[in-house]
C-alpha cells in the first residue's frame, strides 16, 4: 500500500494524518494534545517526515500506525 501524509504542525491546531493513496481514506489522524504527547515522547519526529530518505518515512509511518492501533485496542475502538 501507498500512503499520503498531510501534516501541519506547526499551527495552532496541528495534525497529522495518513491517507491510503488508492481509496483516499484516512487511515489515521492525530490532533492537538495527542499529537504534542507523540512529539514530546519522541514518537514523533518532524525531521524524519521531511528525510529525503524513504526508509526512514516509512518507519516513522509504520511506528505511528502501531502506537495509534495500540491505543485503539486500549480504549476497545480497534
Amino acid at each position: 500500500m501507498t500512503y499520503f501524509i498531510d501534516a501541519w504542525l506547526d499551527r495552532p491546531q496541528p495534525y497529522l494524518r495518513i491517507i491510503n493513496r488508492l481509496t483516499g481514506n484516512v487511515c489515521v489522524q492525530i490532533e492537538g494534545k495527542d499529537l504534542e504527547e507523540l512529539r514530546e515522547q519522541g514518537v514523533l519526529d518532524s525531521n524524519d517526515l521531511n528525510s529525503p530518505e524513504p526508509l526512514v518515512i516509512k518507519e516513522q509511518v509504520r511506528q505511528l500506525f502501531l502506537i495509534c492501533y495500540a491505543q485503539a485496542a486500549r480504549s476497545g475502538t480497534a
